[in-house]
């Protein structure tokens, strides 16, 4: 789920979804129950939906249609 920070100073273009990634992968059984890495989990497939809007949102500063659609991601 996606969290919005009204208080919290913008960190980057996908700051957002990166923190949101982190913490999806930080809360996900493979981590908790399995003990791996996150940086393992994310290889292994968990988090997908986030880390592909990640991707996108990265993809979409180095593009420079970007100036004229907006960058993705929040």
């Amino acid at each position: 789920m996606p969290r919005y920070y009204e208080d919290k100073p913008e960190g980057g273009a996908c700051a957002g979804l990166k923190e949101d990634l982190g913490a999806c992968l930080l809360q996900s059984d493979c981590v908790l129950q399995e003990g791996k890495s996150p940086r393992q989990c994310l290889k292994e497939g968990n988090c997908k939906a986030l880390k592909y809007s990640f991707f996108e949102c990265k993809r979409s500063v180095l593009d420079a249609r970007s100036r004229f659609r907006g960058r993705k991601g929040y």
